[in-house]
């Protein structure tokens, strides 16, 4: 009988014990299964489509879009056998990409188109793809553009905005300024003395809109796709422009303007023939009662202006009746709303 050394032996146990032990090759994880329904969408701000995610897991995906700020994902749920998230459309169309990321698998990808909204119900020159339709959303423009613009009342001159040198430029800085996304990074370029616990318009947040820094409507007629690239919107715009293409007549009783309304006149002047004010209802700083307005009264030979804020009754009672917004007043043109909250 041929005998085996102790080393062999033990070689083929280790070998024996290993074969028992080995596990078989599995298959590598396989990326989550996508689907998306429809796969094109509106840039209406609105608009939404359902991802479904088949691929069950104790841990919740990660949902990420491309480019940003063209769409977000609103919900975001267990469903059967995997997932299921909500994406809205933003309002500027583009070629999207959707990443589906889950713990132990490859990322999966998934497409989708958002196609510019280029209705203007109103035929005002407005885009729908800019009206705030929402309520939440028209509360949180109002409640911020009216803030921005009073904040600089009771700010020194020397930090104001260098842009704010007259009645039109305070009104143009404070819708900007209301547009944004007021996170901290904004907080802390705004340099404000106090930052208000408001929340920020959902449906999109400026510059981000097929205008990009052309936020202010320049040219006359309703809106069409080539203003985008032709001239039709710009980041200046004067009070008569402003009066004219960006905002629509209400009423010339002031006790029903609201909050964010704007006051026009026309002067015989010719050094500033139109004029305007904000309408800031009670003031979100000095807590009081009366009903405020504010406005900046723009350069004169002498000096560069200042900022005013009288209340309703001190301004119905002005020592130059030019100034008053009475409905007898022929140099008031009235009470005028921004077009972007106009009911359509």
């Amino acid at each position: 009988m041929k005998r085996f050394g102790l080393a062999a032996l033990g070689g083929a146990a280790a070998i024996v014990v290993g074969l028992l032990w080995a596990k078989p090759h599995g298959r590598a994880p396989l990326p989550p299964r996508l689907s998306l329904v429809p796969v094109q969408l509106i840039a209406d701000g609105y608009d939404t489509a359902v991802l479904t995610i088949d691929a069950p897991s104790p841990t919740m995906p990660r949902v990420t879009i491309e480019p940003a700020h063209v769409a977000t994902v609103t919900e975001l749920s267990a469903a059967d056998h995997g997932f299921q998230a909500r994406i809205r459309a933003g309002v500027t169309p583009a070629a999207i990409t959707v990443r589906v990321e889950i713990p132990g698998r490859p990322e999966a990808v998934v497409r989708l188109l958002t196609k510019l909204d280029a209705t203007d119900s109103a035929a005002d020159g407005t885009p729908d793809f800019l009206r705030l339709d929402d309520p939440d959303d028209r509360q949180a423009f109002s409640r911020w553009f009216t803030f921005l613009a009073e904040t600089q009342y009771f700010e020194a001159a020397e930090r104001r905005p260098i842009e704010i040198v007259d009645c039109a430029a305070l009104i143009r800085y404070a819708y900007r300024e209301a547009l944004r996304a007021h996170d901290g990074n904004w907080a802390t370029e705004a340099r404000l003395p106090l930052v208000p616990g408001i929340s920020s318009t959902t449906k999109y947040q400026y510059p981000y809109t097929p205008l990009g820094a052309d936020l202010f409507r320049v040219k006359s007629g309703g809106f069409q796709p080539a203003d985008l690239t032709t001239g039709g919107f710009a980041q200046f715009a004067d009070a008569k422009t402003l009066q004219l293409r960006n905002t629509h007549f209400v009423t010339r009783d002031l006790n029903r303007a609201q909050p964010g309304d704007l006051l026009f006149y026309r002067q015989d002047n010719e050094h500033m023939a139109f004029h305007s004010m904000i309408c800031l209802g009670p003031s979100q700083i000095a807590k009081g009662a009366d009903r405020y307005l504010v406005y900046h009264t723009g350069p004169d030979a002498e000096s560069p202006g200042e900022i005013r804020r009288p209340t309703l009754d001190e301004l119905l009672h002005f020592p130059d009746p030019d100034w008053r917004p009475l409905p007898d007043n022929p140099r008031f043109l009235g009470v005028y709303r921004w077009n972007i909250l106009r009911k359509t």
